[in-house]
């Protein structure tokens, strides 16, 4: 099947990306099994080096293979490649792993592999993961991805920037070039957090490109249980976030709230109404997460509560843009990709902003400077 209206990936839980406390084996194999309200899981080949496919392998085992749809990812190599630490490992495509004549030999092996470690014969979305410029633009990519789909190892193709938010005419211009091979993209998009991920929704909508959104429940706080105070553990990736990011996101919370109550929503339903209401979004994928504490909400009532998510139209046009000017985080952060003051060679996170991609920006009525730079939060 095609992704569904709510999805769960195997960064979930606490084991393979470090959000609140990790879950033992049997709750975790519950909470990423496919059914009760939420029938689409995703994972990456790269959390865990292959431990996130095994643990969805073990939670995908005796359910029937038409009753789930299941979204694989691959593009960091470490099977060759060595970490660099938070990091990670890098991107197949790195120069000093491989040439471009052995993209597609990768591409194919990768897809096997993930696919042994999850059980399954094929993927229903392959997704490129958190490419770097060569991802974005380079044929020899998108021909071995494209070999794997006529092999009968995934029905769809999709690209999935990251890890950090940005990637914004990037995303765009590979929409352009391989549009006619990509079905689905990933993105992050909360209403505390529409930019810069708005700015891809309509060109998403021009090529027929579905987003699954990432990052909805905004580092978990549309889950209504991390409060100012909250103690994050010393290697919580929320720790990267700015300080005092809790207490200003509570805040836009309160003045969300009437707008769930209006509708019977709690507040991660209403994060999850919001990005539907988006055009070109088909699926969301909030980030489940245990929380440490005594008075911590349990991650499997936070399963529950997505999976009640009803994917029609519960707001209407003026609530949305409401929710999303309370939200408004434009110009909040330093943008990965393709960036105005990057020089020099392209690193695997960024790279610089030249004729073809500036032409791109204006032919979308984007304006670097304006819309894709960290200072445009004090108005400059």
């Amino acid at each position: 099947m095609d992704p569904t209206v709510t999805a769960i990936g195997t960064w979930s839980g606490g084991r393979f990306m470090h959000f609140g406390e990790p879950l033992d084996d049997d709750r975790l194999t519950a909470l990423l099994r496919p059914g009760a309200g939420i029938d689409t899981v995703i994972t990456a080949d790269a959390y865990g080096a292959g431990a996130g496919d095994l643990a969805l392998g073990s939670a995908l085992r005796g359910v029937p293979r038409e009753q789930y749809c299941v979204v694989g990812a691959i593009g960091h190599d470490f099977y060759r490649g060595e970490r660099d630490g938070a990091k990670g490992f890098p991107r197949f495509t790195d120069p000093r792993l491989r040439a471009e004549g052995e993209y597609a030999d990768y591409i194919r092996m990768a897809t096997e592999r993930s696919l042994e470690r999850c059980g399954v014969d094929r993927f229903d979305v392959l997704l490129l993961h958190n490419p770097d410029r060569t991802g974005y633009s380079s044929a020899a990519v998108w021909d071995g991805m494209q070999a794997v789909r006529d092999a009968g190892l995934t029905r769809s193709l999709g690209v999935a920037p990251g890890p950090a938010n940005g990637f914004t005419l990037d995303l765009i211009e590979c929409m352009e070039r391989f549009g006619s091979q990509i079905d689905w993209a990933m993105i992050i998009l909360s209403p505390m957090e529409p930019w810069p991920g708005e700015l891809v929704l309509p060109a998403a909508a021009k090529h027929d490109v579905k987003l699954i959104t990432r990052v909805v429940d905004y580092g978990g706080l549309f889950h209504d249980d991390v409060l100012p105070g909250h103690q994050f553990a010393e290697h919580d990736h929320r720790r990267f976030r700015p300080d005092g990011w809790v207490g200003e996101g509570r805040e836009r919370l309160e003045q969300m709230r009437p707008y769930a109550e209006r509708h019977g929503l709690t507040m991660l339903q209403l994060a999850c109404a919001w990005n539907l209401a988006q055009p070109a979004v088909g699926c969301v994928a909030p980030t489940l997460i245990q929380e440490s504490g005594l008075e911590a909400r349990l991650i499997e009532d936070k399963r529950a509560e997505l999976a009640a998510v009803d994917g029609g139209q519960q707001l209407s046009a003026d609530e949305v843009q409401a929710i999303r000017a309370i939200g408004d985080n434009t110009g909040c952060m330093t943008l990965k990709g393709a960036r105005l003051d990057h020089v020099g060679a392209p690193l695997a996170d960024r790279w610089q902003l030249d004729e073809e991609l500036a032409a791109l920006a204006c032919r979308w009525s984007i304006d670097p400077r304006r819309d894709l730079s960290e200072h445009a939060a004090v108005g400059q």
